[in-house]
């Protein structure tokens, strides 16, 4: 099925990532509170993407990352059309135990929540990668740490605000200052998250280049 083991690698990390891509921006429109702070249920399968964007960029380049994520990007524009036509179509009286108003409040997100996720996707994505290759370029093979949570420091800043500014600031779903402390959390969330799966960027490592020496 797969000529190397290298593309069987591509396969699984590229999977991992679009499903957890995919699954951050249909439940980022649930906003949550931490202490005396908001933030969006969508950074949860984020710290995913950032282990696998890293993985992906070490062993198989800047224009693997930018593919993926323009293809990823693709996917969450389809999967926005799709859950649209499922809202178009109306369920069922009395049979279908889920109702219009309750699969429209779940699934319902507005058009400034569908742009805003997109565009900061494919901005963090890119600031990632270039971030990312200009340490790697740097340090060489040395300080996998440095790129891995550099690049995700720098991108995340840029995703945390941009995506709730256009999808819940711009069309006044939340005032200033709600919109500053619910990036500024999110951000911080991300931050904590990046250098906790330090170790784990490690060990993939470890994992892929141990499976693709056997080859």
């Amino acid at each position: 099925m797969f000529k190397t083991r290298k593309d069987f690698v591509f396969v699984i990390l590229a999977g991992i990532f679009i499903t957890n891509a995919v699954t951050a921006e249909l439940i980022g429109g649930k906003l949550i509170q931490i202490g005396p702070f908001v933030m969006s249920i969508g950074i949860l399968p984020w710290p995913i993407v950032f282990l696998t964007t890293d993985l992906i960029n070490e062993y198989f380049g800047e224009k693997g990352v930018k593919k993926l994520s323009l293809i990823t990007a693709c996917l969450i524009v389809y999967a926005f059309v799709i859950l649209f036509v499922a809202i178009v179509i109306p369920a069922a009286k009395g049979i279908s135990p889920v109702s219009d108003e309750q699969f429209y409040a779940v699934f319902g997100q507005s058009m400034w929540i569908i742009v805003g996720s997109i565009i900061a996707f494919m901005v963090s994505q890119l600031i990632d990668v270039t971030v990312f290759w200009f340490f790697k370029n740097k340090t060489g093979n040395q300080k996998i740490w440095l790129r891995t949570t550099g690049s995700t420091i720098i991108s995340q800043l840029f995703d945390s605000f941009i995506v709730l500014g256009i999808a819940f600031w711009l069309p006044g779903k939340i005032n200033f200052d709600t919109f500053i402390s619910s990036a500024l959390t999110g951000y911080t969330f991300k931050l904590i998250i990046a250098i906790v799966l330090t170790p784990l960027i490690y060990l993939g490592h470890y994992a892929i280049k141990k499976y693709l020496a056997d080859e």
